[in-house]
């Protein structure tokens, strides 16, 4: 393997990402939920801070905190929508704030958020949701330039998993905030809702020029959306399971507990079962919307004077958004934080639910999502109708039957951003064994009492390789763009092989996920290549030869190489499992058979003679089972 081909494939590892939570619709209705039980008093400070914050704005910020009417084409977005743009369309507060004032494609996205809120209301079976998340999916790649790169490889959207049963909620939150922790969604809420609070107190203490308190107030404000974010990320069931393993378990276990729900049990003891991403019923979102009313809440009393508590007076950049940038802090930093603003947060927190055990004894079962390197077994049969044989004048059609065993090798990524994915990269290496064919030397009946001896196509044998590999515009390009992008612009190429893991820039190489399984039409993905005679010497042919006279045969012996080109291929929808996943497929596909160098037998003093390419039609059942190596703990 190459050079270029092996920073390809780590390449496309690198882009197994950790999962967000909510959809951007989830996460804007929660924040509605939630805007909408603030009493008359909390909602007039709100109201007020969105004034100053409008202020110049106007044309890009709605008119409301949180519009009820907001449907497709929207052109403003409202404080309830910045909640679903931070973490996914952002990377920090600061960073939410230009995406949302300055840039073109956040309409977009939230054109394509509305659409697909109508969509999940819409769909009544599992296919028909994949189906809209595909198309939403692959809308977003197109329309905000870094919605695949900017996800970061770190564990920010996730709760930490506990250590003990016995673990209490101040020792766990604790945990989370602690300096130099794995980041995570507690503590990430709280960093941010800190710089919101502080930012709060100084606007509702200090006197500003009136340009200071419009640019404040957007600070405060945008601090405390992308706080509540991760605040409701932690109602996503997914996201409450613990977090440990590597990437490919944690990917696995997030999607399946969103699905399938999830069980829990509060701090404060309440027992509830939580959904996830796509799947949000509308209790749900009420639920998670409690906690979001009292932080928010927390903030507009800080805001109004009503609050207490003594500020740091160093914080820095205090009239712009908070600046951290979650795709690339791995650890929590250091903040010299008033204590009685932790006691604050436990009072919000303590509504959360309480995260799985870490790996041992009572952890929540986990799945694994198909990510990562493995090797499998990829047995198969197949039948081919082709044209003929390989003479000039061999054109009765046939058929030829064919079993295959080979070493599967490769990479899984499989569903990176939705089951419609398709992000297979492998090689298969194996053995085949071809029956004769159907057709007989010449087309007469009185041939067929003869068997396969006098079959056009003898019974054969080859060594053969099979190689899957996504492209984006054309089949290879990914090894041509793969290295180039990764050492130009890693950005592009991340959004690049996301594209080519959802089908590429073709639309109707896209995965299709039905009731009973996922279709997809895949010319140029996958090639196969079968060397007939390359495990016991060429194989030998009878043929007509109407050079030594009527009815007079010669015996050949050559080399042939059959190329096959899988166009539509089906797998039933995957099963979740833990290192190991199996699964049938079913694929049409197209081939040819390039007949080889030729060596005379009964006349080894005569010319070669003339032959012909044999196509064929073929369909192929195959297994495949695949064992993932575990990877990296984290």
């Amino acid at each position: 393997m190459n050079r270029k081909t092996i920073l390809l494939i780590l390449t496309i590892i690198g882009l197994t990402l950790s999962s967000s939570a909510w959809v951007y619709p989830e996460h804007r209705d929660i924040t509605l939920f939630a805007i909408q039980k603030l009493d008359v008093g909390h909602r007039a400070v709100l109201d007020n801070l969105w004034t100053l914050t409008r202020k110049g704005y106007e044309s890009r910020l709605d008119s409301t905190v949180a519009d009820i009417t907001q449907d497709e084409n929207p052109t403003r977005i409202d404080f309830a929508a910045w909640p679903a743009v931070a973490g996914d369309h952002s990377t920090s507060s600061e960073n939410m704030v230009f995406n949302i004032l300055h840039t073109d494609w956040i309409l977009g996205v939230a054109d394509i958020a509305a659409r697909l809120k109508a969509g999940i209301a819409a769909s009544k079976t599992r296919s028909e949701l994949e189906s809209k998340l595909r198309s939403s999916d692959l809308q977003l790649l197109r329309v905000d330039p870094e919605y695949v790169s900017r996800a970061g490889s770190n564990n920010v959207h996730f709760m930490l998993a506990r250590p003990d049963v016995n673990t209490s909620a101040a020792a766990y939150f604790e945990s989370c905030f602690r300096e130099g922790s794995e980041v995570n969604l507690i503590g990430t809420y709280k960093w941010f809702h800190t710089s919101a609070m502080l930012k709060a107190i100084r606007l509702a203490t200090e006197t500003l020029t009136a340009e200071q308190r419009a640019s404040l107030a957007m600070a405060v404000l945008a601090d405390e959306a992308f706080a509540l974010h991760f605040l409701e990320d932690g109602f996503s069931a997914g996201h409450v399971a613990g977090l440990w393993g590597n990437a490919a378990l944690r990917k696995g276990t997030h999607d399946y507990y969103d699905e399938r729900g999830l069980e829990v049990t509060t701090w404060q003891g309440e027992r509830l079962v939580l959904t996830g991403d796509a799947y949000m019923r509308t209790s749900d979102g009420e639920r998670a919307a409690i906690p979001v009313r009292l932080s928010l809440e927390q903030l507009l009393d800080a805001a109004s004077g009503k609050s207490s508590y003594s500020v740091y007076n160093d914080q820095s950049g205090i009239f712009t958004p908070d600046a951290l940038n979650i795709s690339k802090t791995e650890k929590t930093p250091h903040r010299i934080t008033d204590p009685d603003l932790r006691e604050v947060y436990k009072a919000i927190l303590i509504m959360t639910p309480v995260p799985g055990l870490s790996t041992g004894l009572g952890e929540i079962p986990r799945f694994r999502s198909e990510l990562g390197p493995f090797i499998g077994i990829a047995p198969a049969g197949s039948t081919s109708a082709i044209s003929g044989g390989f003479g000039l004048d061999q054109k009765t059609p046939g058929f030829i039957p064919g079993l295959e065993l080979a070493v599967h090798l490769g990479l899984g990524m499989d569903g990176v951003l939705n089951q419609s994915g398709d992000g297979l990269v492998f090689l298969d290496l194996g053995m085949r064994l071809d029956g004769a064919s159907s057709v007989n030397v010449r087309p007469d009946p009185s041939y067929k009492e003869f068997g396969s001896i006098l079959s056009a196509v003898p019974s054969r044998e080859a060594f053969y390789g099979r190689l899957r590999l996504p492209y984006y515009v054309i089949p290879g390009d990914l090894l041509v763009m793969g290295p180039v992008l990764a050492l130009f612009s890693p950005k592009s190429l991340n959004k690049v092989l996301a594209t080519a893991s959802q089908g590429g820039l073709i639309p109707w190489q896209t995965g299709m996920i039905t009731p009973i399984g996922r279709f997809q039409f895949m010319l140029g993905r996958e090639i196969g290549v079968y060397f007939f005679g390359s495990i016991q010497g060429a194989d030998a042919f009878l043929l007509p030869d109407e050079r030594l006279g009527t009815d007079q045969w010669s015996l050949i012996a050559m080399h042939t190489t059959k190329l096959e080109f899988p166009f539509l291929e089906y797998r039933p929808l995957r099963a979740f499992a833990r290192t190991q996943s199996a699964s049938l497929l079913l694929q049409l596909y197209a081939g040819v058979d390039i007949p080889g160098k030729v060596t005379m037998k009964t006349t080894p003093e005569a010319a070669p003679v003339q032959l012909k390419t044999i196509w064929s039609l073929g369909i192929r059942l195959g297994f495949d089972w695949r064992y993932y190596f575990a990877g990296k703990k984290s």
